[in-house]
């Protein structure tokens, strides 16, 4: 893998910075904090999307940047003889290949699975593999021996062994427990072959008894269908008793209701017999019953018209009296227009005068306040124009002769005498002049008496008006009143007029003591009339009585014959209740007898299921014992096998643990000749893991703080490449963060030289570092440094042939200096 270009918007502190990175020794100077980690951190964001960043999304947009500006990284690199183009935003992410226009994958998920797999790497081996920090040195000292082991076996990617190793184990457990839940859950086979006899013994009782109970039901069938004929006829004859006897009882309780008619019915034709004989004197007194009744209705008529008269005349009285009063009123109020159209005049003439004394009064009193304020403002000028003189002859007494002009500043010698009498010439006629103007203040402090005779003047006019506005509205009220008794009087007189008329076509003729007395007569024949209308209504109902007593003689006699014919059919029927109850037994117990039989062969067909229901259910469970032991044997053979798997697993991770120290330890040692010029050609890693150096075979018991960063760096490159060698990709990239904190000057020139000497394996290195003096030994620099301006970082190249704009720029950005950080 090699990286072409790199630019990062809005990421962290870099608001819109690119880089351009080449094959061989690339370094990236700045000081702490100026944003050089963030650049990896910009590598690995893209590739792996959020799991590679540090804190929240949030966090990772620019700190000045609004809240709508995109985030974006865009990462160029080469890898396997193709060029890649990776796009990642803060939700979105796009791959391309080879300069194509569409991406061969879209969206944050989708790319960093590409990239996974492309790489065949996951985000913790990329890091262990291309990415060496100063803390990673010498993490391994500070490990224990188990913790190293551990610590190298995860990094080389050992550890999928353990896991692989922890999935065996866990199906192992649930391959025995499921063995254990399955033998806790076999039936016992004995117990299930008694079960079976048992079943199969009440299933051939219950048939025997089946059989026995249906020679017995077929007994007693046989019995009751032999006895019930003779029930049959013994039910007939008692039924057919029993109808004729209930029918019997009917007809007798119809002829005991026949004669109560019958005997009803001549009682109320012996009432219509008297009933005829009281009509006869009735009809005659009802005679003059009709005429009474047409003059008491003319009588009546009378009445009503007489009392119609009486109120009429009461109303035509009410009314006249309120005409009087109406046309006295309007008499009243004739005057009301004329008085309207005076005062309406005399308002307006009251009116024109008040606006004329009120715009007089206006203007008078805004000249009187002029005058006052003008009196005033040159009152206050006099006096600030008093205090300034005052001031200046106390400067001038307190200066002396040998003071200046207030004028033109020169010392006035001679002209300081005339100079004060000016002054004091001044102070006395501003002092006039002040006294003048109070007076006139005084003055014009109160009204002035044309002012007050005006104001007094508009008083009574304006009195004047408002006595003339409330006497014409009460004139206006008048007026209207008098419209309203006009239109009133009018009506009401329509309304007499209409009484004198219907008065005059009223009936007379009204007799009160010969009303009352027909009243008294007419009431007398009505009872009489009711008394005869009730008689004639009893007369009436003869021909019907008649009728219904014809009816109910014939009826009777219906119904006596069919008393004689059921007497007679009574004593045809031979029935004996006692022989019929013996009978009614002697059925009862062959019926139950049959019905016992019937539960019997039920009984024993219901005994006979559930024995086979058990026969069956005990079959089934034998069968399924079978299948258990059968998948138990399954069971078993996985777990043997898991087993063996579980050893074989721990013997392979004893082995390759065994075998990474050597191959570690040689590749370390190659590494280390080339950094020591051969001085120190052989490291070796103990069975604790601990680091060891050898000079001529033998390892030095005293190694300095740099030997041992030394040690820690070429076996953090060993691990790199066995990493790499192991995931088949080319081991072409390496980036080391911040290695060269311990190391002096000279170490420093010799990890530069390693370096560039093993160029063949390390097709481009990257260095980052706030160190300056390695720049001389490296192909191409980028200088970072923080701009306090717009508080992002700034990325120039500082490469040999470009000192000045680096030069410049860590200048400006108060950069390093040959003791390290800035």
């Amino acid at each position: 893998m090699r990286l072409s270009r790199l630019r990062l918007v809005n990421f962290r502190q870099h608001a819109d910075n690119t880089l351009l990175f080449d094959r061989g020794l690339t370094g990236i100077i700045g000081p702490n904090g100026s944003g050089k980690t963030t650049i990896l951190e910009a590598i690995k964001w893209a590739l792996y999307g959020g799991d590679a960043t540090r804190g929240t999304v949030d966090s990772i947009r620019f700190a000045r940047a609004s809240a709508r500006s995109p985030v974006r990284i865009e990462l160029d690199f080469e890898l396997g003889g193709h060029r890649y183009r990776l796009v990642r935003a803060l939700t979105t992410a796009d791959l391309f290949v080879d300069g194509g226009e569409r991406p061969i994958a879209t969206g944050a998920s989708a790319v960093t699975d590409v990239v996974r797999r492309t790489l065949g790497m996951t985000l913790e081996e990329f890091d262990n593999t291309y990415f060496t920090a100063q803390k990673q040195l010498a993490v391994m000292a500070t490990l224990t021996a188990a913790a190293r082991a551990q610590f190298l076996s995860r990094v080389l990617g050992y550890e999928k062994l353990r896991a692989a190793q922890d999935l065996c184990d866990e199906r192992r457990k649930a391959l025995r427990n499921e063995a254990n839940g399955m033998r806790a859950g076999m039936p016992d086979p004995d117990a299930l072959a008694r079960q079976l006899s048992d079943a199969e013994a009440r299933l051939r009782d219950a048939q025997a008894r089946a059989a026995a109970a249906a020679v017995e039901q077929a007994r007693a069938q046989q019995e009751l269908g032999a006895l019930h004929p003779r029930w049959a006829d013994a039910q007939r004859a008692r039924e057919e008793l029993q109808g004729l006897d209930a029918e019997r009882r009917v007809l007798e309780a119809e002829l005991g209701g026949l004669a109560r008619t019958v005997d009803r019915v001549g009682g109320e034709l012996r009432h219509v017999a008297d009933a005829r004989e009281a009509l006869v004197p009735l009809a005659e007194a009802l005679v003059p019953f009709h005429d009474v009744g047409e003059e008491l209705t003319r009588q009546r008529e009378l009445a009503v018209s007489d009392g119609r008269r009486q109120a009429l005349q009461e109303a035509a009285h009410e009314l006249a009296t309120e005409l009087q009063h109406l046309r006295e009123g309007r008499s009243r109020l004739e005057t009301a227009p004329t008085v309207e159209e005076q005062l309406t005049d005399e308002m307006e003439q009251k009116r024109r005068r008040l606006d004329e004394l009120q715009g007089r009064l206006e203007l008078r009193r805004t000249e009187w306040v002029r005058d006052r304020q003008e009196a005033e403002t040159r009152r206050n000028a006099l006096r600030t124009q008093y205090q300034e003189l005052r001031d200046q002859k106390e400067r001038l007494k307190t200066a002396g002769e040998e003071g200046q002009c207030p004028t033109c500043s020169r010392p006035l010698g001679d002209h300081y005498h005339r100079v004060m009498e000016f002054l004091e010439t001044q102070l006395e006629a501003v002092s006039a002049d002040g006294l003048y103007f109070r007076q006139r203040l005084e003055q014009l402090e109160a009204m002035p008496e044309d002012i007050a005779a005006l104001d007094e003047e508009r008083r009574q006019a304006m009195q004047e008006v408002s006595a003339l506005e409330r006497k014409l509205a009460r004139t206006q009220v008048a007026v209207d009143q008098l419209e309203q008794l006009a239109r009133e009087l009018g009506q009401k007189e329509q309304r007499y007029a209409a009484l004198d008329a219907e008065l005059a076509a009223l009936p007379g003729g009204y007799d009160r003591a010969h009303h009352q007395a027909l009243e008294a007569r007419f009431e007398q024949l009505a009872e009489l009339s009711t008394q005869a209308n009730r008689l004639t209504t009893q007369v009436e109902r003869e021909p019907a009585l008649r009728r219904e007593l014809e009816s109910a003689q014939r009826a009777m006699a219906a119904a006596q014959g069919k008393r004689s014919a059921i007497d007679s059919r009574l004593g045809t029927i031979a029935h004996s209740e006692e022989e019929y109850a013996a009978l009614r037994d002697e059925h009862a117990q062959a019926a139950a007898a049959v019905q016992g039989a019937a539960l019997a062969v039920l009984n024993a067909d219901t005994e006979s299921r559930l024995a086979g229901s058990d026969c069956d259910r005990v079959a089934a469970a034998q069968r399924e014992l079978a299948e258990r032991r059968e998948r138990l044997e399954q069971v078993e053979a996985e777990k043997r096998l898991h087993d063996e798997l579980y050893r074989a697993y721990s013997d392979l991770r004893t082995d390759l643990n065994y075998q990474m120290r050597p191959e570690i330890s040689e590749l370390a040692s190659g590494f280390l000749a080339a950094l020591t010029d051969a001085r120190y050609s052989e490291l070796d890693l103990d069975e604790k893991y601990r680091i060891s150096i050898l000079e001529d075979g033998v390892p030095l018991q005293v190694i300095s703080g740099g030997e041992e960063d030394l040690a820690n760096l070429v076996l953090r490159l060993a691990i790199s490449q066995m990493i790499a060698e192991r995931s088949g990709q080319p081991f072409s990239l390496l980036i080391l963060d911040e290695v060269f904190g311990s190391l002096d000057e000279t170490r420093r020139q010799n990890v530069i030289a390693l370096l560039r000497a093993l160029r063949d394996r390390f097709d481009q290195v990257i260095v980052i570092t706030h160190i300056d003096d390695v720049r001389d030994g490296l192909d191409q620099v980028f200088v970072i440094a923080n701009d306090e301006k717009s508080g992002a970082s700034r990325i120039a190249r500082g490469d040999a042939d470009q000192p000045p704009d680096a030069e410049a720029l860590l200048a400006a950005a108060g950069a390093v200096d040959d003791g390290g950080a800035a």
